[in-house]
């Protein structure tokens, strides 16, 4: 059985944050869960599909998170319990659907999980998706910690069965990737089926349906706004004349920080985790007996604007500051010093935590800035497209592993946008410029957003090539399926899509499969692409190597060496490739034998022909 599936309330249990809200699911009685994966969330979907089976609850891995969205809105629609879990940009792939679905409502509780990423650990921008609260009227919530993080999930299905609305639970990288006890619950029994009641007057969504829709739902912040103020997630803790009203991890912070200054007496914290709709009365009496107030959260300054105008509507006038010249910053994420020092600043107490320690005289340690992995067929297709198109060639990217192509000395990658957006950002460097154009996308990245701008592309006219980094699984998110891979080794019974297939029904006439590992194919092919007039699509497929290893299908090749009698160190294989599994020692080249997997990409690229497989051991 797997572990977070044992039906033994109060057990404890060390889980990751995101295995926390896993939990919180099973024991809510989850029917449907969707996703896109995407880092910080993915092991909350990773979790779901190890143990949808056994569960009895529905899973899959949807092909963008609008999509996600939608599968678990039409579940909860039916009267099924469900939950869609993306990262903060995905919320913007999924907000569409959003929007009209708290106007929609549901018949079932419908929990979607959102993961904020401050300090951008692994995104392209760190948005503060607190706004789509507002934005959509439907509530938030914001656990603190592993435990709340299992128990807020719980609690996000039996709020949004009051209210007939989706709840949206709001994470943050380091609360999904905390590790704390969590001690479990009882588990409700599943509901994996529902009806769909038959109501077109209330659920399509046409302008005079959503005029009346849009007054309900106004009518509903009411109703929110009084589960807000009774929320045993918002608390008033302390009764000093020193106010701090934080959120989420950053209550942590403050909490040590109030400990180590020594502060405890004279400070009062207004906790809110049931975030949206900020509970009014609950401010106002806090507001009421602390003289000022200093708003500790991540980001942009929600709170800290909304704090500000209850203050104004209810006559009351004291400090209340949060961003700002030594304040906090409206950049990355906080850390325990940070806040220990705004608070002892802002409150004017001393700060006599332990100075740090004095590193000046240590040598700075080596970069190690990351890097496509050893073997990975990606670098190849770089170098074949480098070899034709060269360094004036424009190269929009994508979100993915490959989107690492940045770094020297490979520099293939001239623009990233967001999912898709190479496809259609080359259309537009296309028509507005002369320059030869070369974009690259993912294959999980081509599901999710990349079909409609090729076929835009096509209809259009355009004039560029597209190269389709197929790896068979969506590597950087942790090799989960999407509709191009074999799920057979995984045990799930799904149809795999061809991207060929469908790049050839998207109406593109000159469609090259390759594999880059065999070098003057791929040269050929990026060849006959620069020569062909009009969108020009080259798939590159070759299975990443650590899945092929996940999945025991890893072939079997023997690490490669440089023969130093014959190498002339023109360094074409270091300064053209790049692979980790090489270095320079001695001025010499060599190959790690221990990280090589026998590509042999470098040995095609070697002019000299010194770069040889290792003799097997007799």
């Amino acid at each position: 059985m797997h572990k977070l599936l044992i039906d033994s309330p109060d057990t404890e249990m060390l889980l990751l944050g995101n295995e926390a809200i896993a939990r919180g699911a099973i024991e809510a009685g989850v029917g449907v869960a969707s996703c896109y994966p995407g880092t910080p969330s993915s092991e909350i979907p990773d979790t779901f599909f190890a143990m949808f089976k056994e569960a009895g609850f529905y899973f899959e891995y949807s092909t963008n998170e609008k999509v996600a969205l939608e599968v678990a809105a039409g579940a909860a629609i039916s009267g099924v319990r469900s939950i869609v879990t993306m990262k903060h940009v995905g919320m913007n792939v999924a907000s569409d659907s959003l929007m009209t679905m708290a106007y929609l409502g549901v018949n079932a509780g419908m929990v979607v999980i959102n993961a904020d990423d401050p300090f951008l650990f692994s995104s392209q921008n760190e948005q503060d998706n607190r706004y789509y609260a507002r934005l959509s009227g439907l509530p938030m919530i914001e656990p603190t910690n592993a435990q709340e993080m299992k128990d807020m999930t719980v609690a996000a299905f039996d709020i949004s069965e009051q209210l007939k609305l989706p709840v949206i639970l709001r994470t943050t990288t380091r609360l999904n990737h905390l590790r704390g006890a969590v001690r479990f619950g009882s588990i409700k029994p599943i509901q994996s089926k529902g009806f769909f009641k038959k109501d077109p007057f209330h659920f399509v969504a046409i302008p005079a349906v959503s005029r009346n829709l849009h007054k309900i739902l106004v009518e509903k912040y009411d109703q929110a706004l009084e589960l807000s103020e009774k929320s045993k997630y918002n608390q008033i803790i302390g009764s000093g004349k020193w106010g701090i009203v934080t959120n989420g991890v950053s209550m942590n912070y403050v909490q040590d920080a109030i400990n180590d200054l020594g502060i405890g007496d004279k400070v009062t914290i207004l906790r809110l985790g049931f975030s949206y709709p900020m509970p009014e009365k609950m401010i106002e009496k806090f507001l009421s007996n602390v003289e000022k107030v200093l708003v500790v959260e991540e980001l942009e300054p929600v709170m800290e604007n909304e704090i500000r105008s209850i203050a104004q509507s209810k006559g009351i006038s004291m400090p209340i500051k949060g961003k700002g010249n030594n304040l906090f910053p409206r950049l990355y994420e906080y850390d325990p010093g940070l806040v220990r020092k705004t608070i002892a600043s802002y409150f004017n107490v001393p700060d006599t935590s332990p100075a740090m320690v004095d590193v000046s005289a240590l040598s700075e340690l080596p970069g190690r800035p990351p890097n496509l992995c050893a073997g990975c067929p990606h670098r190849a297709m770089y170098y074949a497209i480098k070899k034709v198109y060269g360094p004036d060639a424009i190269y929009p990217s994508d979100i993915g592993c490959y989107t690492l192509g940045v770094l020297p000395p490979l520099s293939m990658a001239d623009l990233v946008i967001c999912m898709g957006g190479s496809i259609g950002s080359a259309c537009g460097i296309e028509a507005a410029t002369d320059q030869k154009v070369v974009s690259f996308i993912g294959d999980s990245t081509f599901f999710h957003a990349g079909i409609p701008a090729l076929i835009n592309a096509v209809h259009n006219n355009h004039n560029f090539t597209l190269v389709i980094l197929d790896n068979g699984t969506t590597a950087m998110t942790g090799h989960q399926p999407h509709p191009g891979v074999d799920t057979t080794p995984m045990g799930v019974d799904t149809t795999q899509l061809s991207i060929e297939s469908i790049v050839r029904g998207c109406g593109v006439e000159h469609v090259q499969v390759v594999n880059p590992l065999q070098v003057k194919k791929s040269i050929a092919a990026a060849q006959a692409s620069k020569d062909f007039d009009g969108i020009s699509v080259i798939i590159s497929k070759e299975i990443c190597p650590l899945y092929a290893r996940a999945i025991q299908k890893a072939k079997k090749a023997r690490p490669f060496y440089v023969n130093q009698d014959k190498c002339k160190q023109h360094l074409d294989c270091i300064n053209h490739l790049a692979c980790p599994a090489m270095y320079i020692a001695d001025n010499k080249t060599m190959i790690n034998e221990s990280l090589c997997i026998g590509c042999a990409v470098c040995a095609q690229v070697c002019p000299e022909n010194a770069i040889l497989p290792l003799k097997k051991p007799a």
